[in-house]
């Protein structure tokens, strides 16, 4: 009975690890709309679906991990299967690309699975206040997601050593919060990732 009960708590942490990784839906990329379908984050345009007419779209960013298109207050993800696509439909439609923004990922860097020096958490840390950011506010968004995040990198087994991005801390943060706690945290998570000087 003992083995039986430890065999059930394990599996339950497995799915509980799991939980952490929604994906982003799946997306067509067409002439002059992109259809989004079973997107994952309730607060999104795009949640549950959503043909996004490419009039709608301000930039879209191709050059790093998962595609984003951006629109006026949210961020949409598109596999990064879907650049070559997404480059000629920016083309077609002429919407700018626009280059990675890495404020999530620089604010991220403590929970991955990699040692930084003092010198390269000052050059982080100098990246994000050339963003608009400050010391304080930087502390206290780590602070926030700090215990979801080391879940997300070490408990589910992922180690990521190089990058954790906006993606990453969504996918993380709506297993941790309610719908609405939820709502504020994605409104709030797009403005930093958007936010530039």
């Amino acid at each position: 009975m003992k083995l039986f009960k430890s065999i059930i708590k394990s599996f339950g942490q497995l799915r509980n690890r799991t939980n952490l990784f929604c994906g982003i839906g799946e997306s067509e990329i067409l002439e002059n709309t992109i259809h989004i379908n079973k997107y994952p984050f309730e607060p999104s345009v795009a949640f549950p679906e959503k043909l996004i007419n490419a009039t709608e779209i301000d930039t879209i960013s191709i050059d790093y991990g998962n595609s984003k298109i951006n629109i006026k207050n949210d961020i949409v993800f598109v596999s990064a299967e879907k650049k070559d696509e997404l480059r000629i439909f920016a083309k077609q439609n002429n919407i700018p690309l626009s280059p990675h923004n890495w404020n999530w990922d620089w604010i991220l860097e403590p929970y991955l699975d990699t040692e930084f020096t003092e010198e390269s958490k000052k050059l982080t840390m100098n990246r994000l206040c050339e963003n608009g950011f400050d010391v304080t506010e930087i502390n206290t968004i780590r602070k926030e997601v700090g215990k979801q995040m080391y879940r997300y990198n070490f408990n589910t087994m992922l180690w990521e050593w190089y990058s954790l991005s906006l993606l990453d801390v969504l996918s993380a943060m709506r297993v941790k919060y309610d719908k609405e706690e939820f709502r504020e945290f994605y409104k709030r998570a797009i403005e930093i990732e958007k936010r530039r000087r």
